[in-house]
């Protein structure tokens, strides 16, 4: 093999009571894509973040070219070449593209002002190869809070090339991402390849593993386990790799399994049977949107991604402005435009963009499981009675099986699945009529959406009202009892039980309008 460029190895890392990293270890080439693929705390990010300076390790080494390297921090990883993505953001939104792109590079002129025209050309140069995902016009100057989620995402990917690295590590670069982004994203990738640049691809989408990386390593429970040639290997043999000895998918959750899951829900209190009905539900982003979902239904939201699904689960939470139409739930109507009153009604958003909508990331475990439910365990003096909710958050800790350390831990300190099962399980505690789910599996691995599926479908069973927005069109097959797919913010077609299918799916997804096929 040639000489490697990158060699980490006995990488330990502890968070608390949680062993994040017990000696792992990548080894890796110039020119090559090298997958990093494992379960929900296994350890992935925490092995980039090591890499890329944003996490000091308890120990281990790093060799780039063969030399000791000491990252002590992103500084550090600059200096080495190393730039890094993460699928939390960190995007300025107040700040133009161009700022963002420029932010830490900034070009001054001789008495240190910034250099606007130069910062303006070296924001073009980085996003240029992107052209495509912003429809052939890159927005330099504008702010960057106003770009869709998935051109954040690029914008992002952009301001690490602009460091002109040697090593780029994509964490989950592609989650936000329509399937269009992503192809340019890989278009860019493979140049990357070609001049000489190792990519260290991290990503739950094997699908995505086998298009573009050349090897995998996997890790599990912190441990590096074996790193293989992907054209020499299948799908199955990673699964292996990645969950041991269980098989490709875990078993459906049995009757006493899901009840377990639903007693949290809306059983606890909520009414036998719900309906709600949307009439002709417009804003900036949906036209004349109608149906009718009742208790016990999965409706699936389906049709390329960005065409409405998150604008209308976003609506009927009381987050965005409604311009005509309603919604009635059993009945009364539904208070659009105000989510405090939303949730009153028993109404829970699990939003797309979990890091930025929905947890405090630097907050502990317990809070964030709490927030949604606080006014059940407060007194006549709004107190909040410490005691109930530790032990509200301790049971959907154990009724979700969220791998945590102490519930005083940050968030922050939990893998990507355990951090959507609290937020998740911050609305079951709240015990919601009607659910709102975008994209619930994005970014989590196997074992965990498996887990996911078992909680939505006791969500159903238990008498909610669900609906699921899902960029994974075998997802809406598994657990969707219909499909509504949207096309420009209206629905396009209905699609019953019967009638969906993964190929159904993506041939009503490109029609050309409401009503008129290709």
């Amino acid at each position: 093999m040639t000489t490697p460029l990158l060699e980490m190895t006995g990488v330990r890392k502890r968070y608390g009571g949680v062993q994040a990293l017990d000696g792992a270890g990548l080894t890796a080439v110039r020119g090559e894509v090298h997958a990093l693929l494992g379960p929900n705390g296994s350890g992935k990010s925490t092995l980039d973040k090591t890499l890329a300076g944003t996490v000091v390790p308890d120990a281990g080494t790093i060799r780039i070219d063969g030399a000791e390297a000491r990252i002590g921090g992103p500084r550090d990883a600059h200096a080495l070449g190393v730039a890094a993505v993460y699928q939390q953001l960190s995007v300025v939104g107040d700040l133009t593209v161009t700022q963002n792109v420029v932010l830490g590079l900034e070009p001054v002129r001789r008495l240190g002002f910034l250099d606007q025209r130069a910062a303006r050309d070296r924001a073009g140069a980085a996003l240029e190869r992107f052209a495509a995902a912003f429809s052939g016009r890159l927005p330099l100057d504008r702010p960057a809070g106003a770009l869709g989620p998935g051109e954040r995402q690029i914008v992002e990917v952009a301001k690490a090339l602009a460091r002109g690295p040697r090593i780029l590590v994509l964490d989950e670069a592609t989650a936000s991402l329509h399937k269009e982004q992503v192809e340019v994203l890989f278009d860019v990738v493979r140049q990357l390849r070609a001049d000489g640049v190792l990519v260290v691809f991290t990503s739950h989408r094997l699908d995505e593993v086998f298009a573009l990386c050349d090897r995998a390593t996997v890790l599990r429970n912190g441990r590096t386990v074996g790193t293989v040639e992907l054209a020499a290997t299948d799908e199955d043999e990673l699964v292996r790799l990645m969950v041991g000895d269980a098989p490709h998918q875990a078993p459906r959750p049995d009757v006493a399994a899901t009840a377990a899951v639903a007693t949290s829900g809306p059983a606890a209190g909520a009414p036998s049977a719900t309906t709600l009905e949307v009439r002709g539900l417009t804003t900036d982003r949906l036209r004349d949107v109608s149906f009718t979902v009742r208790s016990g239904e999965v409706l699936g939201l389906g049709g390329l991604q960005g065409q409405g699904q998150s604008d209308l689960l976003l609506a009927l939470f009381g987050g965005a402005h409604v311009g005509a139409g309603e919604a009635l739930l059993d009945g009364q109507p539904l208070p659009l435009g105000s989510p405090a009153k939303a949730s009153r009604a028993g109404v829970a958003l699990v939003p797309g963009d979990r890091g930025r909508q929905g947890m405090f990331a630097v907050r502990p475990i317990q809070e964030n499981l709490s927030l949604a439910s606080m006014h059940r365990r407060a007194t006549a003096r709004f107190a909040l009675r410490s005691a109930a909710e530790r032990r509200a958050a301790t049971s959907m800790v154990e009724r979700l099986r969220i791998k945590i350390g102490s519930l005083a831990d940050p968030v922050s300190t939990l893998s990507g699945g355990n951090q959507q099962k609290v937020v998740i399980g911050k609305w079951l505690l709240d015990r919601p009529r009607v659910v709102l789910l975008d994209d619930p599996t994005k970014g989590v691995d196997v074992a965990a959406k498996e887990e996911i599926y078992a909680i939505i479908r006791g969500l159903a069973a238990d008498g909610a009202v669900v609906i699921l927005n899902s960029s994974d069109n075998r997802e809406l097959t598994e657990l969707s009892d219909r499909v509504l797919v949207l096309f420009e913010g209206a629905v396009a077609e209905e699609l019953s039980s019967e009638a969906i299918s993964e190929s159904r799916l993506v041939s009503s997804a490109l029609r050309l309008a409401p009503g008129e096929s290709l």
